[in-house]
């Protein structure tokens, strides 16, 4: 991976962990923790080819998915 697509990857991630937050009224700070514990953060690192060519709503409800498989407790 470039460091121009390494680039947009993280900004991605930042991007994604922001609407996360503000979905279920975390700071930035919680949200990461929150994302990093439960697996979040590794999903959208694994499966950012796919994950960036959804809407954000869709990559938030793909994070609640995946962390609640993983022991959170946020979400529906």
């Amino acid at each position: 991976m470039g460091d121009r697509e390494l680039d947009y990857k993280i900004q991605y991630i930042v991007l994604c962990v922001s609407e996360f937050a503000s979905r279920y009224h975390l700071t930035n700070r919680q949200a990461y923790a929150y994302l990093n514990r439960y697996e979040g953060l590794s999903f959208l690192d694994d499966c950012y080819e796919a994950e960036h060519t959804l809407s954000l709503d869709d990559a938030v409800a793909d994070l609640t998915v995946v962390c609640k498989r993983n022991g959170g407790g946020l979400g529906a």
